[in-house]
Order: C-alpha cells, then sequence, then structure tokens
C-alpha cells in the first residue's frame, strides 16, 4: 500500500475569497484617491504568480493594482477578475529574420502607443514589470511620462526583456543573489526580494523536512514541466532500475509523466515493484514538494525559488540551449551552497543518476543538511520585501499593512 504522505493544510477557497474581497473592494476605490501601483506581466503563470502575489501585498496596505498583461491572460484562471486586467499588445523575438523582427517591432510600437494612453489615463504612482517582451510596452511608456518604474527577474541570469528594461528602471528586484554583481552601476540600485509566493508554497514551507533513515522509506519526487518531463522518462526509471534491489523496497516515487510516455514508465516500475504514483500534472505540487525527501527536477526560475522556500534537497537538471543559459545559472544558487547537485542533461544518464541516488540514500544527514541549505536561499516575505521597495520607489512610504 502506498505510503500516505505528510499532510500541509492548505485553505486555498478561504485566501481566494479574501482575495476577491481585496479585488472588489479595490474596484470600488476606482474613483478615490487611493494611489494606483500598475503590474506588468506576460499572460502564462510564471509571470502572473508573483504578480498576484505583490498585487494582493499592495491592495492590503490600501493601494489600488491593475494589472497590463497580453491576451493569454484572459484564459488565465487568476485571481484578479477580468475587468482588473488592460491588454496592450507586444510580441516575443521568436526569429531574427527581417519579417519576424518588423513583425515584433510594428507589435511592440503598436502596445507602446496604447500603454502610453492607458498610463496617460490612469496616472499610476509607479509600474512594476516583472519581465518577459509584454512588460515592455508598459515600461517603456513610464519611462517616457517621468512614472517611477520597479523590474522583477526571478532568474539568476537576467532574461533579455529586463536587460533592455534595466538602465531604465528606477528600481530592480532580483530573486536570487549574485544577479547584477558584474555590473556595479545596476548593482546599485538592486534589491534581493525573492520571488513573491503563492500561499500554497507558504503553507507548504511550514512542514519542516525529515530526513530519511538509513533503511527506512526514501519518497523521491520526479518532475520537469512542459519542456522537460520526457528526460525524464528516459532516465529516471533506467536509473532506478540500476538501484540495489534492497532500495527498490525503500523507495516511494512520485513521477510527472507524460501520456505517450505513461506506458513505458508505468511498465518499468511494476516490473521492479517500486511504490509509484505516475501522473502527467500534480495539482497539489506543493505538498508532493513538501512530502518528498528528495526532488529530481528541472530547474526553472520558479522551481528553485520553491524549493527554497520549502526547503528541499534537489537533483537539478537544467534545460539545455537556452541563449541566457539560465536554468543553468538558477541551479548553481543551489549548488553553490550545497542544496542541490546541478547535472548538466549531457550528463544526466542512468548510470549518474542512479549513483547519485544511491550515495545520497546512504547519507541521511547529507540529505538534512541539504533541506537546511535550501531553507537559507528562500525568502517567504518576498511579497512583502517587494512591496516595501515598490512603494518606497512610488514615494508611499506611508502606507503599511
Amino acid at each position: 500500500m502506498p505510503r500516505t504522505p505528510h499532510t500541509v493544510t492548505l485553505d486555498e477557497r478561504a485566501f481566494r475569497k479574501s482575495v476577491q474581497w481585496f479585488c472588489e473592494k479595490n474596484s470600488r476605490k476606482k474613483m478615490t484617491d487611493a494611489p494606483l501601483i500598475m503590474l506588468a506581466a506576460g499572460g502564462t503563470g510564471g509571470h502572473l504568480f508573483p504578480a498576484e502575489a505583490l498585487g494582493v501585498a499592495l491592495m492590503k496596505r490600501g493601494a489600488r493594482v491593475r494589472l497590463v498583461t497580453d491576451s493569454r491572460a484572459v484564459q488565465y484562471g487568476g485571481l484578479f477578475s477580468r475587468d482588473m486586467f488592460d491588454i496592450v499588445p507586444s510580441e516575443t523575438v521568436r526569429s531574427k529574420t527581417p519579417w519576424a523582427l518588423a513583425r515584433t517591432g510594428t507589435m511592440l510600437a503598436a502596445g507602446g502607443i496604447k500603454a502610453l494612453m492607458l498610463l496617460q489615463r490612469s496616472k499610476p504612482r509607479a509600474v512594476v514589470g516583472f519581465g518577459g517582451y509584454p512588460t515592455l510596452p508598459p515600461l517603456l511608456a513610464a519611462k517616457l511620462l517621468g512614472i517611477p518604474t520597479v523590474i522583477h527577474d526571478a532568474n539568476a541570469v537576467m532574461g533579455r526583456a529586463n536587460k533592455l528594461l534595466s538602465s531604465r528602471a528606477s528600481a530592480i528586484a532580483t530573486s536570487l543573489p549574485g544577479v547584477l554583481d558584474h555590473d556595479p552601476a545596476l548593482a546599485a540600485k538592486a534589491t534581493v526580494t525573492g520571488t513573491p509566493m503563492r500561499p500554497a508554497i507558504l503553507a507548504a514551507a511550514a512542514v519542516e523536512y525529515s530526513a530519511p533513515t538509513a533503511t527506512g522509506p526514501l519518497r523521491l519526487l520526479v518532475v520537469g514541466g512542459s519542456q522537460g518531463a520526457r528526460i525524464m522518462a528516459d532516465i529516471v526509471p533506467p536509473a532506478i532500475e540500476r538501484l540495489e534491489p534492497s532500495l527498490w523496497n525503500r523507495l516511494t516515487i512520485v513521477q510527472q509523466v507524460r501520456d505517450e510516455d505513461m506506458a513505458r514508465v508505468r511498465a518499468t516500475y511494476d516490473r521492479l515493484k517500486v511504490n509509484v504514483e505516475l501522473a502527467p500534472f500534480f495539482g497539489d505540487l506543493p505538498v508532493r514538494l513538501a512530502s518528498s525527501h528528495l526532488v529530481v527536477s528541472r530547474s526553472g526560475a520558479g522551481t528553485v525559488a520553491e524549493l527554497g522556500a520549502i526547503g528541499r534537497p534537489s537533483i537539478l537538471v537544467p534545460l539545455p540551449g537556452a541563449i541566457d543559459q539560465d536554468q543553468f545559472a538558477n541551479a548553481g544558487v543551489l549548488q553553490d551552497v550545497d542544496a542541490a547537485i546541478r547535472i548538466p542533461q549531457s550528463e544526466f544518464t542512468p548510470d549518474r543518476l542512479a549513483a547519485e541516488i544511491s550515495a545520497l540514500a546512504a547519507e541521511p544527514q547529507r540529505l538534512a543538511d541539504m533541506a537546511k541549505n535550501a531553507k537559507a536561499v528562500g525568502k517567504l516575505d518576498a511579497a512583502e520585501r517587494l512591496a516595501d521597495l515598490v512603494t518606497k520607489v512610488a514615494g508611499l512610504q506611508a502606507i503599511r499593512p
């Protein structure tokens, strides 16, 4: 029978109700003098989650908040109501062909004009960007209008859009230390705030790490995201097969697996008689993270921030091919403090992974130390830290929770 994982009490429904109350209150203040802070984020969860977390922190301080985003956010089931969105056209640089560059330039120019009109009408006290090309039009428009701006970057290597904006921004917030050490001018206006976290992660962070015993159960969580699940399906099951049979009996594996890979992955684990749970997606991933002894994952900015917030040891396999090698740098932040083992994909073989898992399983104290080191990197109060910075830049220091 599967071992019951440690439980985390998550009251997401109550949190959402409280956010909706703040949003309704925010909406009713449209005609008041309450200061407005404009948030700019691309229409994906990676950008919207921290923007929304900041928005809630600012609304608790009495500010109004609006979200400037792209058309993808229309389909996003986020916490802010649709009437709090302002859609501004934008485009990402997808290719360097003349046609593609012309299209991107045209879309960004159209977005810039709309953003100028929007900011002139709404008169925000500050504009906060969370990276991605959709943030370019509103932040550049703010600069032209003399409105203070803050950019937040979640990666260990600053993204391309934020690089374009960094010299123009009034202040820079980073999730990780050392991001701007190479540029003294930018470092002088940078503050390490961490990544604002959704409530499920904050709840999971309250669960203390309990290291496995030398012969007791070992809970392994394997996730890879939409771009990384295939490599996990290719490498992890044969790595488990290479472990000593005595370790198979100790393992409880929770693994994200694409539908097309499910049958072959399950066949391997069934043959080994390993206790396993497989699914294409886990809606309760924070609970799974909190329940794990060891995580095998890609190293996106959100993943690294969540591993730090919750405090869990990990084996990280950066996504290869990225221009900025941001995932490689992200994993390095945890590896440098002995909170993670970073394995480049070219070295991520069944033999290598089996060796790392075997070594960690035999050293429970090392796992406990890695968890402690990861926790030291995390910042659970990131939303409040960022709210402090934003209110300072906006000249609203008197506003407090």
